[in-house]
């Protein structure tokens, strides 16, 4: 007694092309064939597909399967996907709490919930920024933006009109703008200083630096970034004095 490929295939609880792939990776032996030409698969090809297709199901690749002996008993690979499997298990676990928390915020889903405001909501140009930020920034810069962000310091009147500023805003409304601004930016460098710390930067001081700077040029307006630049200048001649 025999099968042909399709036979063991369905035995097997399996496809034709399955069982051929078998054969190419060099898991499954050809068979002989009968004097018709046709394979002949016996009753041990039936037991090394299934052993096979179970080891995959379990979800053990076919790469470590074929290193394994016929009768191994495959400890360290299962120990191996059981190990797998806990680190996807955490992943999927922190991935659906963070859903959870942007669902009940209704936050954007480009940053992660720590990382919103809590008593006020981005601009576009603001969002765009901490985006980037978030990427650039290492742990010491960001654990300053995360507290800055829950603690209601990200509110301060004095950026209503900063955000509401059209590009063609005039000299005398630019220089109004930025003296409102100027204090509420040194108190957030006094009590944030690390806001702007770039030492531990994933991508090195000089790049993160350099994708910040460019990003507010072109998130912010012609006239607010001239207010960031009056600004830069007000508390840089307050400190000389």
């Amino acid at each position: 007694m025999s099968w042909s490929t399709r036979e063991l295939a369905e035995l097997a609880g399996t496809s034709v092309r399955t069982v051929r792939h078998y054969h190419d990776v060099g898991l499954l032996e050809q068979p002989e064939r009968g004097s018709n030409g046709y394979k002949r698969y016996g009753v041990a090809h039936l037991l090394r597909v299934l052993r096979i297709k179970r080891l995959a199901d379990l979800g053990i690749p076919l790469s470590r399967i074929a290193d394994m002996g016929e009768n191994e008993y495959p400890r360290e690979s299962l120990h191996t996907l059981d190990a797998e499997l806990a680190a996807t298990i955490e992943r999927l676990q922190r991935i659906r709490m963070e859903l959870a928390l942007i669902l009940r915020q209704g936050s954007h889903t480009d940053l992660p919930p720590d990382l919103t405001p809590v008593s006020t909501e981005f601009t576009e140009a603001d969002r765009a920024y901490t985006v980037i930020a978030n990427r650039v920034l290492g742990p010491t810069a960001l654990d300053s933006l995360r507290e800055f962000l829950t603690t209601g310091d990200a509110t301060d009147p004095a950026m209503t009109d900063f955000d509401n500023l059209p590009a063609d805003a005039d000299e005398q409304t630019r220089e109004r703008v930025a003296e409102q601004v100027a204090p509420y930016a040194r108190k957030l460098h006094t009590t944030y200083p690390n806001l702007s710390t770039v030492h531990d930067s994933p991508v090195g001081p000089q790049r993160a630096v350099q994708a910040l700077a460019l990003a507010l040029k072109e998130l912010y307006n012609e006239a607010q970034f001239d207010v960031l630049l009056r600004v830069s200048r007000l508390l840089t001649a307050a400190e000389q004095d």
